[in-house]
C-alpha cells in the first residue's frame, strides 16, 4: 500500500474525520460536529511521510511512511505489554522494537509510552489483516473520548 491508499482509507472510511496535511504528512482528528480545535485535541491517527528531525524509522528512503495509531491503554498492553519509559540520548523510547523494520506493528518509537504503535510501509495483508482492526479501535477511542469532552463541557 502507498500513502495516497492509507490516506484515502481513513477519509473515506470514517464519518467526521477531518484530516490536514502539512509537509507531507497527515494528521486524522475526530469531530462529528464539523468543527475540531486542533490546538485541544490529539490527532488518532497520523502518516508520517519523512525523517523530519529523526532518522530511528528510515522514513527517508524512496516510498516509506509511517502509520501511526493511538490505542487504547489495555489494547497497547495485550501485545507489547507495560509502555516504555526509558528513552535514549535521541529521545527514542526503549522498547527493543527494531523501528525501521517493514511490514511490521511495533510501539512508536516516541509515543509508544501514550500508547501509540506504528507500522512502516505495510502491506495490503498486514493493513487488513492487523492495521485495519486497530485502526477501527482508534476511532472508537477518539469518538469516545470527543463524547466524554462533550457531556463534560454540557454540565
Amino acid at each position: 500500500m502507498d500513502v495516497e491508499d492509507v490516506v484515502r482509507h481513513i477519509v473515506e472510511s470514517y464519518e467526521g474525520v477531518h484530516s490536514v496535511e502539512h509537509g507531507g504528512d497527515w494528521f486524522f482528528f475526530y469531530g462529528p460536529d464539523g468543527d475540531v480545535d486542533m490546538t485541544r485535541t490529539f490527532p488518532f491517527a497520523t502518516v508520517v511521510t519523512g525523517d523530519h528531525g529523526e532518522t530511528v524509522s528510515n522514513l527517508a528512503a524512496d516510498g516509506a511512511y509511517r502509520l501511526n495509531l493511538g490505542l487504547t491503554k489495555a489494547s497497547y498492553v495485550e501485545r507489547f505489554g507495560p509502555p516504555p519509559t526509558e528513552r535514549d540520548d535521541a529521545g527514542v523510547l526503549r522498547t527493543g522494537a527494531d523501528y525501521a523494520a517493514r511490514d511490521r506493528l511495533v510501539p512508536n518509537p516516541f509515543y509508544a509510552s501514550q500508547y501509540w504503535v506504528g507500522v512502516v510501509n505495510p502491506s495490503r495483508r498486514t493493513f487488513d489483516d492487523e492495521v485495519r482492526p486497530l485502526l477501527d479501535e482508534a476511532y472508537g477511542f477518539a469518538g469516545r473520548k470527543h463524547d466524554n469532552r462533550a457531556a463534560r463541557a454540557e454540565r
